[in-house]
């Protein structure tokens, strides 16, 4: 299926790793150009020539830290804009979680929440402009049940839906579609659950033993769904909250 991204433009926060470099690598085989940042030089060099394998398409990756740092984050979008020659798509990928800090309110209201509204602020102007104006915001299972310990990262993911899905009301008659993208439980190197499986072996063999389909979920299979509601493909899908867990979560969803 051609998903209609040749030549788009992609604009996501974060994305050196996990699910975001798996989402960025779909984006460029299809023919897209990506932005995207890290704090860290090494995992900006390792994912550029990632993606750069994937597609043919331009990459722009900066290293950049957007903690505390509204301002610079509102700077760093609208460069990647101009530079990009617009912006098509919005990827917020950034969460406190990939520093660590589920528990940490502050952190997570300016990663995950702020990451979001002011992406979109920034942005809104390009979306609009664009013929498939598309935003695309990162949540988890873990808001939509209660999961391990009341934390930050749990309520906040769910505020992260909730936003979203008035965005896709507000932001409809600008032609941009906005859809949440909820993970369940993705196992990759370096991620959280790596980190779990050594440090509390019981809550990783506990979910482990949970999962219907006997395995922990993979980066690329998130990716690929995060590409296709991105995309023009699926021009119909607006306010959607997109669950990828292998069936995880015991829930009924009308």
């Amino acid at each position: 299926m051609d998903l209609g991204l040749k030549g788009k433009k992609v604009i996501m926060n974060g994305g050196a790793h996990g699910l975001g470099l798996a989402s960025l690598k779909h984006f460029a085989a299809e023919g897209a150009d990506v932005a995207f940042f890290s704090r860290k030089q090494d995992k900006i060099d390792a994912a550029k020539a990632a993606i750069d394998k994937a597609g043919s398409g331009k990459v722009l990756a900066e290293v950049f830290d957007m903690a505390d740092n509204h301002e610079g984050y509102k700077a760093w979008l609208a460069k990647a804009a101009d530079d990009l020659g617009g912006c098509d798509i919005f990827v917020h990928m950034a969460s406190s979680s990939g520093t660590g800090g589920t528990g940490d309110w502050q952190q997570g209201l300016d990663m995950d929440i702020m990451g979001a509204v002011l992406g979109v602020e920034v942005l809104t102007p390009h979306l609009e402009a664009s013929d498939c104006g598309s935003i695309v915001f990162m949540s988890s299972t873990a808001a939509l049940e209660t999961f391990v310990a009341p934390q930050a990262f749990n309520a906040l993911k769910a505020a992260l839906i909730t936003h979203a899905s008035q965005l896709s009301q507000a932001l409809a008659g600008k032609g941009i579609r906005v859809n949440t993208v909820s993970p369940g439980a993705i196992y990759y190197e370096g991620g959280n659950w790596e980190m779990i499986k050594g440090v509390v072996p019981a809550l990783y063999e506990g979910t482990l033993a949970k999962m219907p389909t006997g395995r922990f979920g993979e980066p690329d299979e998130v990716g690929k769904a995060v590409v296709f509601v991105a995309s023009p493909a699926c021009p119909y899908m607006t306010g959607a909250n997109i669950v990828i867990d292998g069936g995880f979560t015991q829930r009924v969803q009308f």
